[in-house]
């Protein structure tokens, strides 16, 4: 069968989906991804081919856009993080919808897909659905709890520009709804999707050198993910340099981008900073992991069963912090002050590394994790699911 993959133009919302794409095109199918150029790149690095369409979204550019100098987006009270509904979650993706919808759907129509795989916020996928009758399926790429919320947005924001380009009646809802979130961690918003296993996939990679090196006390991993340091995220990861090098016997691992290195300052013996490195080549030396609250690093902090301390900056990474502390794998600092207050992230991190109930709970995440279905043995249902549409 011919599978269709889309996803909104930011690469963490296409990554989760990577491993899917491999078990779909190890089975013998033909996959293709088609997208803006921010996901087109990271889609061929992961070895999948793919078709452009439309300009480069720029996600760093979009949430750079009046922030004043100086100030992270939670600082500046821009961030969604004390505002999580579906209108500041979804509004984004359907205003941007609009634009290229007419182009996912030409292309679509002349590629014929017998399936369509998608992130729930890409609601051009739904379109193509509905217009071409063949099944899609959303792959989540965050807890997501607004699903059926923003559904009804786009019925009834967009629809009559669904019509214009074909689609007769409502749009219609995904077919199948795939769920990497463990669901301890989701906690009540399983119903009505398919639990598959998260397989770590940050991009590709070499692994370090400076693996082979003995560790020099109880490492912590620091990562922010791939915006924060641009959005004048650097005087963080100061912050939390400064606070782990307060904790004797703590060897950190820093990424971040060589471009920012000089701006983050001199640092101590005991902290390595590096360029980024995908997370699953050298977790497995680590003890614990300070991050930003992004779902590819968080559910990878989880497959490897580490504790972690959550420190949320944009969009829905404080729904993550707060889940994944209730369940007992994390702490969290959600207040911008106390996130860049180095006494306040020590003594998380000493909680973290002295209590054993955040290593329990962490390893029993890994534990559920492990027990999910892997994308491999999802395949024959999507191919039941596109042979009973009669595409094709």
């Amino acid at each position: 069968m011919r599978v269709l993959i889309m996803a909104t133009p930011v690469p963490s919302h296409f990554t989760p989906i990577v491993p899917l794409a491999w078990a779909l095109r190890t089975a013998g199918h033909e996959v293709l991804v088609v997208g803006q150029p921010d996901i087109v790149a990271p889609a061929l690095a992961a070895g999948l081919p793919a078709f452009a369409i439309g300009d480069l979204y720029d996600a760093v550019e979009a949430l750079t856009a009046k922030l004043p100098p100086g100030k992270r987006p939670n600082q500046a009270g821009r961030a969604q993080v004390s505002d999580q509904s579906p209108f500041t979650l979804a509004m984004p993706w359907l205003m941007h919808a609009r634009y290229l919808m007419k182009e996912y759907l030409e292309f679509a129509a002349d590629w014929r897909p017998d399936l369509v795989v998608s992130d729930p916020m890409e609601f051009s996928a739904l379109l193509v659905g509905g217009v071409l009758g063949v099944p899609v399926v959303h792959h989540r790429w965050d807890i997501d709890p607004f699903a059926d919320e923003a559904l009804a947005m786009a019925r009834n924001l967009l629809g009559a520009r669904f019509a214009r380009h074909g689609l007769t009646g409502e749009l219609p809802g995904p077919s199948l709804v795939l769920d990497s979130c463990p669901p301890s961690v989701r906690g009540a918003d399983t119903a009505g999707a398919t639990p598959v296993r998260y397989v770590p996939y940050n991009g590709a990679g070499t692994l370090p050198q400076w693996l082979a090196e003995p560790a020099h006390g109880r490492r912590v991993a620091l990562t922010l993910g791939g915006l924060t340091a641009s959005l004048n995220g650097v005087p963080l990861f100061r912050a939390v340099v400064d606070a782990l090098e307060g904790i004797e016997d703590v060897e950190t691992v820093v990424t971040l981008p060589a471009a920012h290195h000089g701006e983050l300052g001199p640092v101590g013996p005991a902290t390595r900073v590096v360029e980024p490195v995908p997370l699953n080549l050298f977790l497995d030396t680590c003890e614990l992991v300070v991050h930003h609250g992004g779902t590819g690093t968080a559910l990878t902090v989880c497959a490897f069963g580490l504790p972690q301390l959550v420190l949320p900056q944009i969009g829905n990474e404080s729904l993550w912090a707060a889940r994944l502390r209730e369940r007992g794998a994390a702490l969290e600092l959600t207040d911008p002050a106390a996130q860049d207050d180095p006494a306040a992230i020590r003594r998380a991190v000493r909680a973290l590394l002295e209590d054993p109930a955040h290593r329990a709970g962490a390893r029993e995440v890994a534990e559920e994790m492990a027990a999910l279905p892997t994308p491999a043995a999802l395949v024959p249902e999507l191919e039941a699911l596109a042979a009973g549409s009669g595409a094709r």
